[in-house]
């Protein structure tokens, strides 16, 4: 299949401060040839920064989730490549890196996401951040509720199963729409592509973003993990393993 290079697609809730550093840093990823940032309803300077940092920006008036942000950043990408189709610029479906706004410049190390669902060896990539490296909000009891929900729902166990940092192709991120809300996102994600028999990797990459912290904001946060990750694994429980729908999109 014809791909037309790497899409970065940033979800990004009130990331004023560090959404330009991100942008530029994904910027300088080889194949990467579209940014493009999903201010999800924020209150801050978010989409102005990401504007004046080189990408393309997606305003949503109000806060919708992740889940929410993510599809109207792949939606986006789509309206791009029909726009080269029609132009006869376009070389086929990008593949989709999804990166966390608050990355910075350490974005710039993302390279390795991209490169085993560019040669093929998967279908989505999930980086799996060095030991010493902050990793993504939600420690102990979400990680391990998303985590068993994964390993009890496809017999794979992954071990950073929150982790937002993932590239895929376009047939394998359509194959999972409607994505699940929210936080839920990434548990469903990952479930629904191994389900319908998709490859789904781990791949060490030596990023890092802001530490959720322990105040009252972030065990908020983390409840709201909790709810929307619950949400996505019940959701999934009808669901045999070996309901595959009869055809995929391509």
């Amino acid at each position: 299949m014809a791909r037309g290079g790497v899409a970065v697609v940033v979800p990004a809730k009130d990331e004023e401060a560090t959404v330009a550093a991100t942008v530029e840093a994904a910027w300088t990823l080889p194949s990467v040839d579209l940014v493009l940032v999903v201010d999800d309803g924020s209150t801050d300077q978010t989409a102005s920064r990401a504007e004046a940092a080189g990408a393309i920006v997606l305003r949503q008036s109000r806060h919708a989730g992740k889940g929410a942000a993510m599809e109207a950043g792949a939606a986006g990408v789509r309206i791009v490549e029909d726009r080269e189709a029609k132009t006869g610029v376009g070389a086929g479906h990008r593949l989709l890196l999804f990166l966390d706004a608050d990355l910075g410049r350490s974005a710039g190390r993302a390279a390795d996401l991209v490169g085993p669902v560019e040669r093929g060896e998967a279908d989505m990539t999930i980086a799996l951040f060095p030991p010493t490296r902050p990793r993504l909000g939600g420690h102990g009891f979400v990680v391990r509720l998303s985590r068993n929900g994964i390993r009890r729902a496809t017999e794979w166990e992954p071990e950073q199963p929150l982790n937002g940092q993932r590239c895929l192709t376009r047939r394998a991120f359509e194959a999972a729409r409607p994505l699940a809300p929210g936080f839920g996102v990434e548990t469903g994600l990952t479930i629904d592509l191994l389900r319908r028999g998709f490859r789904v990797a781990e791949v060490p990459v030596p990023l890092e973003h802001r530490p959720t912290g322990t105040g009252l904001r972030s065990q908020i946060h983390r409840g709201r993990q909790f709810v929307d990750v619950s949400r996505a694994l019940a959701a999934r429980r009808w669901w045999r393993r070996g309901d595959v729908p009869e055809s995929l999109p391509h």
